[in-house]
């Protein structure tokens, strides 16, 4: 499966009002492998507008600096090429997303669900995963004990490597028992080869069937739970009554 990490950094906090996206970052992740740095994608963008001045005090992007960078115009080809077919991971995914869709309806190209497989939001399954608690990147890198000490400003790049890792983190109990059999180019033909020898030399699953001593038992707790309720119980209803052994 390749995912691709994503981040974006903007002018301001609302789509709304005008404000661009001034740097995006993508890093792509095949079969749960971190890919080559030479596979992630980072561009810095001219927004052709002003930072508001909390959106610069978190990325620290000058308009100075991003004044001869390209336009999204310029680079939404590249881009779209990067995540296409891909799985797109992102934290708080709707803020993304949104200004993701503007700039490309800007450009007649549609919208970025039009060219990945599906979106994953990683705050939105970090509230499920621990309600009530502070779920920001930076608290999930402390929850999880992920080095964040080279993040001193917001930057799409590093907030994607530390999502990685922290993703990576959230889904462990999801790993395949085969997962290490999977090749370091991402080819899970091992895996899957390592699955149906597995498979072969279990055999087919095995059905126990109760005993009629058993199924005695059973009927008498049945008959308590009728006369706790006064009538038949919801068990008698729901349930066939299953075969004896012979």
């Amino acid at each position: 499966m390749r995912q691709i990490i994503l981040d974006t950094e903007t002018t301001g906090l609302r789509v709304e009002d005008g404000n661009r996206i001034l740097e995006i970052a993508a890093v792509e992740m095949v079969s749960r492998k971190l890919s080559r740095p030479d596979r992630h994608l980072h561009r810095y963008i001219n927004p052709e507008r002003e930072s508001e001045e909390g959106a610069l005090n978190v990325h620290g992007l000058s308009s100075d600096f991003l004044a001869d960078k390209p336009k999204f115009a310029d680079i939404v080809d590249e881009f779209l090429d990067f995540v296409r077919g891909a799985e797109l991971i992102i934290h708080n995914a709707p803020f993304d997303v949104g200004f993701l869709n503007m700039e490309l309806e800007r450009l007649g190209r549609g919208k970025i669900s039009d060219y990945v497989t599906g979106i994953i939001d990683t705050l939105k399954d970090a509230k499920e995963m621990f309600p009530g608690k502070r779920n920001s990147l930076d608290a999930l890198c402390d929850r999880f004990e992920v080095d964040r000490s080279a993040r001193t400003l917001h930057g799409a790049l590093i907030d994607c490597e530390l999502l990685a890792e922290v993703y990576l983190c959230m889904t462990r109990g999801q790993d395949s028992l085969l997962i290490d059999f999977a090749g370091a180019d991402g080819d899970d033909s091992a895996a899957q080869a390592a699955a149906a020898v597995a498979r072969a030399a279990r055999g087919p699953l095995k059905v126990l069937r109760p005993t009629a001593g058993e199924l005695g038992e059973h009927d008498a707790y049945l008959d308590t739970l009728d006369k706790t309720v006064k009538g038949s119980c919801l068990w008698r209803s729901l349930e066939p009554k299953p075969e004896a052994a012979a």
